[in-house]
């Protein structure tokens, strides 16, 4: 406790001369964080917060790296791309937070599954604060973890203040542990400020869930002496308040404790000081040494994703005419197949074989360990792959309808599209998400959202059209350890058919498919819209275009495009997501910047209707491009 605490005080005098951008203090909360951290295995994942440098320090994680991490210097753990305690280290086994705080418990849960998967006899440790169990993430993470008879800890560190509200005006029950009741599971209240209590307990709770695999939830009791960040100091906070809890402070209750006992002089107390002092200005001298941070624009573009070597797997001889889904569950089988730890979670997907019947027999063939029905709790489910990850599996997770993501679009783009900028860790996940509209499920149930991950990166978006694609794409999309959103389009589902090969195979991302070939016009398209575009053109036998299927959207095949835009001298981009902010506009620039002086004519885009998707089939028509899509085409033509 007492390294901490030195470690906190130079800080703070660091952060008065802007020599550190901010600083957290957990003074006063060290017995927590030492506490637990002692008190489970150096094997075991801990998933702290702010005010938890004890867990760093316990885990003897070198200063120097510390100290660059705080400065932003390279040999920190985030390249200077992210600050304070917002990384993570497989080395040490630690996982930080992000500042949304909730995802982390989610993400406990995915590691406390992989362990549970693996036969392992370990626990896996989360923390947050009084304020953070207001959050969704709170009640999903501990609602999974307590039906799926999860081992992970949850420590809430109930310091008093969430920034500056109280808890009076954070909850209404007498104790966070008292919402354990609720989720099935067991809880306790531990003095956070008594070292003692706080390691003997968790050391006997961490050894039960060893034995007997659970959640607990721990209320641990404590105060937060200092503001929520020293910029916002604690006015707030009514003098008596600190006075009763500077008297609990729990560094110098147990040295006192020591010495009373025999155990430690302040003579011994002296000397590990002036060693820790010393030990602390030598990693400083280090920190400081290290050159500042050039920027290095191919080095921070080439962090966003993880490398992957594309294997490309040639299929078989033997082809069979199946239908698109039946190409997307049979793709998926085989992967289970190829991959013998790779687990599939949704809601409704084991048994029932999902509401598409696309995993109907999975259960049977590889069991419900590997097939997870999930609670309805989208966020958590995306935070328990991104811990699945983290602990060496792969995973599917299935959307019931690619509408639902929105509950879980937090640890989409905040989490699992940055993890692997930020610190180096893969978010080995593939979304999978049913799409589109023409089949009159109204603005709940026929989205197709891809912009909105088309513009976060370190997202990849695939958008098969044809059975053969989907298949072929969501292999390699299972094999890549890169996040993937795989947008698989309703409406194709049982009305696309085509002779796809029996075997497993794989098809490259970031290479578009060029259906026909002409000199009139280049037609852009992706899902549905191909299919809209073909008719068309067969309907139309004197137009002659190059047909180009993106297949996927990130990547983009920008090569094959411009290719095309440069040998017809036109454009037209036609995709069933509304006009204003689709990709369609994106793509449109792209060609304006680099083929515009090959263009005889502006580039035109089509697509639905800036509203939401109506249900009524008249509506959805009118929303739909499809219908319009020729009449523009040819005005194109004539210009």
């Amino acid at each position: 406790m007492l390294k901490p605490r030195m470690i906190e005080e130079k800080m703070l005098v660091l952060l008065r001369q802007g020599k550190i951008s901010k600083w957290f203090s957990g003074i006063g909360q060290e017995a927590i964080s030492v506490g637990v951290t002692m008190a489970v295995r150096r094997e075991e994942y801990i998933l702290p917060m702010h005010r938890n440098l004890g867990v760093f320090t316990s885990r003897n994680i070198p200063l120097h790296r510390l100290f660059a991490q705080w400065q932003g210097k390279a040999s920190g753990f985030t390249k200077g791309r992210d600050r304070s305690f917002h990384f993570g280290s497989q080395d040490y086994k630690i996982v930080g937070m992000i500042s949304h705080l909730g995802p982390q418990l989610g993400v406990a849960d995915g590691i406390a599954l992989a362990s549970k998967l693996k036969k392992k006899p370990c626990v896996t440790v989360v923390f947050t604060g009084e304020g953070g169990t207001s959050e969704g993430d709170f009640h999903e993470a501990l609602n999974v973890a307590s039906v799926w008879k999860l081992p992970v800890i949850f420590c809430v560190e109930n310091n008093g203040y969430g920034l500056s509200t109280p808890t009076n005006e954070q909850y209404n029950c007498k104790d966070i542990a008292d919402k354990a009741i609720g989720y099935g599971m067991e809880s306790h209240i531990i003095d956070g400020n008594n070292i003692i209590e706080v390691f003997t307990k968790v050391n006997t709770i961490a050894n039960s869930m060893r034995n007997n695999p659970r959640p607990f939830l721990l209320e641990l009791k404590t105060f937060r002496m200092r503001g929520h960040e020293e910029a916002s100091g604690t006015k707030y906070v009514p003098q008596d308040l600190l006075n009763t809890w500077e008297k609990k402070d729990p560094l110098i209750n147990f040295q006192n404790f020591l010495i009373d006992e025999g155990i430690l002089t302040d003579s011994l107390v002296e000397s590990i000081k002036i060693d820790f002092s010393r030990e602390i200005n030598k990693h400083l001298d280090i920190a400081y040494a290290e050159e500042a941070i050039v920027p290095n624009e191919t080095n921070e573009l080439n962090d966003v994703f993880k490398p992957f070597e594309y294997k490309e797997v040639t299929e078989n001889s033997e082809v069979k005419n199946i239908r698109f889904i039946d190409a997307v569950s049979e793709g998926l089988k085989q992967s289970m197949e190829c991959h013998e730890d790779l687990v599939i979670m949704g809601q409704d997907i084991a048994e029932y074989g999902g509401v598409f019947k696309i995993t109907e027999g999975f259960v049977e063939q590889f069991g419900k360990e590997r097939v997870r029905n999930t609670p309805i709790c989208e966020s958590a489910i995306i935070e328990t792959a991104m811990g699945l990850s983290i602990a060496g599996i792969k995973s599917v997770v299935e959307m019931q309808f690619a509408d639902f993501i929105s509950s879980g679009f937090n640890p989409v783009v905040n989490y699992l599209a940055k993890s692997y900028y930020r610190w180096g860790q893969q978010a080995d996940v593939v979304i999978r998400m049913p799409c589109g509209g023409g089949v009159a499920a109204g603005p709940f149930h026929s989205q197709t959202n891809e912009a909105w991950f088309t513009k976060t990166p370190g997202l990849k978006v695939v958008y098969p059209a044809f059975p053969y694609d989907a298949k072929g794409l969501l292999a390699t999309a299972i094999n890549d350890p890169n996040p993937v959103l795989f947008f698989e389009h309703k409406g194709l589902y049982r009305t696309i058919s085509q002779e796809v090969p029996t075997g497993y195979y794989t098809l490259p991302f970031g290479k578009a498919a060029l259906l026909r070939e002409g000199l009139d016009i280049t037609i852009i398209c992706y899902g549905a819209a191909v299919h809209w575009a073909l008719k068309t053109l067969d309907d139309n036998k004197d137009i002659q275009a190059d047909v180009i299927d993106l297949r996927t959207l990130q990547p983009l095949d920008t090569e094959t495009i411009f290719a095309s835009v440069k040998k017809t001298n036109r454009a037209f981009i036609l995709h069933e997501d509304s006009l204003f902010g689709g990709i369609a506009s994106d793509i449109s620039a792209l060609i304006m910047e680099n083929c515009f002086q090959y263009l005889d004519a502006p580039v035109k885009r089509v697509a639905s209707m800036d509203t939401p998707i109506p249900f009524v089939s008249q509506l959805e028509e009118q929303y739909l491009p499809k219908n319009r899509f020729e009449a523009e085409l040819k005005s194109l033509l004539k210009y």
